[in-house]
């Protein structure tokens, strides 16, 4: 299992607070937890934060975990002290309606509770259907407009509240685990490389915008020009009831990571990481995905200038998007481990070229 100091990092690194696009709190702990294994540590103008091994080398391998959360925004302060707001991400509505929140101010985090019209006055058409963020508010306690508006600001940005909590042994609960836990599985991947002395050059990137359209791992690989990319995000858990396995194939919590025979990943380089983990015995779960592309980093990784051989590792997440998401450590050592080796065996000329290598 991950060593004390990986794990009060993770701990750390979940219970700050950054929807998309106000990342600010996470990439200060991811930054500080990287720097004594890096070469340099520094964060670009979108906001990823990106920790080096050997920035010169023409060959560049990029490890890329978002590390931006689903949340919302405010958008107006209304009679009575009540805020509207706007989702950051893809919300699922039903899971709204009296959750815990933090508005991340200039001044701090402010406490408040979404609310909505009770049961009991609801119509039978509402009470059925998911409600509308337009029928919800924010309750921050404050009595009037003028109160509200001397605490909380247009645009500030809400999160769930923080909430991490160790299930058992191995399994953690969280909001942001999507893809927190993907952010902390490269910087544990990037540590065991650090301690290895690696052929090739590593950029660990914790990105951001992900929730919004992949714009932090679009601006992020187009600056580091690499040959290879891994990204690591979440995966659907298929063992809860309610999932048809024969649609989208099986992914199971605490069975190891995700490796998806997809247009995702390139096939030369999926082949090599499939045979370190069978010699190594890393535990791995072989599948296809959810979908035959897209919806992670991976996309624009593989597509950014003249192309990238790209690998996607999908972490079994269950209860996605919501405000208790549960994954794994033995998933997410396994990924670390699985990353780590698989970058400790290129020797800086390979070109993962489909029929030909």
């Amino acid at each position: 299992m991950f060593p004390a100091s990986s794990l009060k990092f993770l701990e750390s690194f979940l219970t700050a607070s950054g929807p998309s696009g106000f990342e600010f709190e996470q990439s200060a702990v991811f930054r500080n937890y990287l720097a004594p294994f890096a070469d340099s540590v520094d964060v670009d103008v979108m906001g990823n934060s990106i920790a080096r091994i050997n920035a010169d080398h023409p060959f560049q391998v990029m490890l890329a975990g978002h590390y931006d959360e689903i949340g919302l925004q405010i958008v107006s302060v209304m009679d009575k002290g009540l805020l509207s707001f706007r989702a950051l991400g893809g919300i699922d509505r039903m899971t709204l309606p009296g959750t815990q929140v933090e508005i991340l101010t200039a001044k701090g985090r402010v406490p408040g509770v979404i609310g909505r019209k009770p049961i009991h006055l609801q119509t039978e058409e509402e009470r059925k259907t998911p409600p509308e963020i337009k029928n919800m508010w924010i309750d921050i306690g404050a009595e009037t407009k003028e109160e509200a508006e001397k605490i909380v600001r247009v645009g500030d940005p809400v999160a769930f509240r923080s909430n991490f909590t160790r299930l058992s042994k191995n399994r953690i609960m969280s909001k942001g685990l999507d893809d927190k836990i993907g952010a902390f599985i490269i910087a544990e991947a990037f540590r065991m490389i650090s301690q290895r002395k690696p052929k090739v050059g590593v950029a660990c990137v914790g990105t951001v915008q992900e929730e919004v359209g992949l714009r932090g791992a679009a601006a992020g690989v187009y600056k580091i020009h690499p040959s290879v990319g891994f990204a690591v995000d979440v995966g659907f858990d298929t063992g809860i009831p309610g999932i048809n396995e024969s649609e989208i194939g099986e992914l199971l919590i605490g069975k190891g990571i995700g490796l998806c025979r997809n247009c995702d990943n390139n096939p030369v380089l999926l082949s090599r990481i499939m045979k370190i983990g069978d010699a190594k015995k890393i535990p791995y779960q072989a599948g296809i995905g959810h979908r035959p592309t897209g919806g992670t980093d991976t996309q624009v990784m593989q597509l950014a200038r003249g192309g990238v051989a790209t690998a996607l590792f999908s972490v079994p997440n269950r209860y996605m998007h919501t405000q208790v998401e549960i994954c794994d450590l033995r998933d997410a050592e396994a990924a670390a481990k699985l990353i780590a080796e698989t970058v400790l065996s290129f020797k800086g000329n390979e070109t993962f070229r489909p029929g030909l290598d």
